[in-house]
């Protein structure tokens, strides 16, 4: 469904905001607040359109300075399990049996993406983290 923005209400949005590409932690942290404020309240579509952008700059900004160290499927899950305080026997009947869990957690199997995607939802992150 294409959004129907008012062009001068949205342009007197970005008149007083003035958004552009995030280059210090301080406009980061800037752009936080503003989005923040933005995305706790009733919006009206420009407001929502302004929030929109206001995410994607923030992604761009964190994923250049704040990259997520390359590390293997099985070492995420176990930094994920250590997190939550959780323990291998959890995921038994969730990603499968205590035999292919332990082989998932000792590095013996790769999750597979139906692993990936049930983990993803359990741990409330991408499930690309774990392929």
């Amino acid at each position: 469904m294409t959004r129907t923005i008012n062009r001068s209400v949205y342009g007197d949005l970005l008149a007083q905001y003035q958004p552009k590409a995030i280059e210090t932690e301080a406009e980061n942290e800037a752009a936080i607040v503003l989005a923040e404020s933005l995305e706790h309240r009733q919006r009206t579509p420009e407001e929502d359109a302004l929030l929109e952008l206001l995410v994607i700059l923030i992604e761009k900004f964190e994923e250049t300075t704040y990259p997520l160290p390359n590390v293997g499927a099985e070492q995420m899950l176990l930094h994920l399990m250590e997190a939550r305080n959780m323990k291998q026997e959890e995921l038994v009947g969730v990603i499968g049996s205590r035999g292919v869990v332990s082989e998932i957690v000792n590095g013996k199997r790769s999750i597979s993406k139906a692993q990936a995607k049930v983990l993803g939802e359990l741990f409330h992150v991408s499930p690309s983290l774990f392929i």
